[in-house]
């Protein structure tokens, strides 16, 4: 059976109760985590009388991120970014005085946000609204090791190719750029839902709440920021790997060249002493061997010394 945290206003004290709809002077959060579709309908439908649309939204969890508004609820779907980058969909019915979080398995942001519930609930469990805040406010701290996680990813990147241009990396560059446009995505539009909770548009808060939501609005912002500019960088990164590469091979070609066009002339000299006419004077002289190898250095060095005078080598 699943229970619920209920913070009774009076006492100031928290306690964990099997779910109903809180009466006046409490506020309840209530976690439906790898919840049965059974459970999550009974305790939306049956106990809270939430919308049909709410139940299939919170059943189905193959939402974007929204914020949508009924008569009595309204349900806003986020997500929390795993240390691989992989997404856990949260869908949160907020209700007059209770939040009701759905997700399909554990998120570290819904845990630590409970801990702090039980921790000090005079502070984060005095409406709904900041109930809401404080669970959303986790999710996007998270956010924080999304950035510093990629961040150390195109660092390592970055320090591989200058070590070695033919590193295989293009493989990992394309999975991470799939996996920062998908994220972007998402939090592109967490960031329209949350301009949307003000206390003017969310009914459950109040008017010193708006500059926690603000808060996040501007976390989220900067998040969004930073993956344009990972995107940027490991699109730049995989042009840095090919000039790399194109440069390395001039270099190597440049070289090969200077050595070819060294070897040519001796080449010619060698082989114009290998014919084999008879009326060849050099032929029968007695010094004719050192006197070619004699001539074939001096070109070499010649060539040699020219070439480093222009700065070819």
């Amino acid at each position: 059976m699943t229970q619920m945290l209920l913070y009774n206003e009076s006492t100031q004290r928290v306690e964990e109760t099997a779910v109903r709809v809180p009466r006046d002077g409490e506020v309840a959060w209530v976690s439906l985590i790898a919840a049965t579709q059974e459970e999550i309908e009974r305790v939306l439908r049956d106990v809270f009388c939430c919308h049909p649309l709410i139940v299939e939204d919170c059943v189905k969890l193959n939402q974007r991120p929204k914020l949508d508004r009924y008569d009595k609820h309204l349900l806003l779907t986020f997500f929390e970014v795993g240390q691989d980058l992989t997404t856990i969909e949260t869908e949160h019915v907020i209700g007059p005085n209770y939040v009701i979080t759905v997700a399909p398995q554990s998120a570290s942001s819904v845990e630590a946000a409970e801990r702090d519930f039980r921790a000090a609930p005079e502070r984060f469990m005095t409406f709904s609204g900041v109930i809401l805040y404080r669970l959303l406010d986790r999710c996007v701290d998270d956010y924080a090791d999304l950035t510093d996680k990629v961040e150390n990813v195109l660092d390592k990147h970055e320090r591989a190719v200058f070590r070695n241009p033919h590193v295989k990396i293009a493989g990992d560059v394309f999975r991470l750029k799939r996996k920062l446009h998908t994220i972007r995505r998402i939090m592109a539009d967490e960031k329209a839902a949350l301009a949307q909770l003000t206390h003017h548009q969310f009914p459950y808060t109040r008017a010193e709440a708006d500059v926690y939501f603000i808060d996040i609005y501007d976390h989220v912002s900067r998040v969004l920021d930073s993956i344009d500019g990972f995107r940027e960088s490991l699109s730049g990164l995989l042009e840095l790997q090919i000039n790399m590469k194109s440069d390395r091979m001039n270099e190597i070609m440049k070289t090969l060249t200077i050595v070819s066009s060294i070897f040519l002339p001796l080449t010619f000299v060698v082989g114009l002493y290998g014919m084999n006419f008879h009326d060849m004077p050099e032929l029968r002289w007695r010094y004719g061997y050192p006197a070619v190898l004699i001539v074939m250095a001096v070109i070499a060095g010649s060539l040699w010394w020219f070439y480093k005078r222009k700065k070819w080598l």
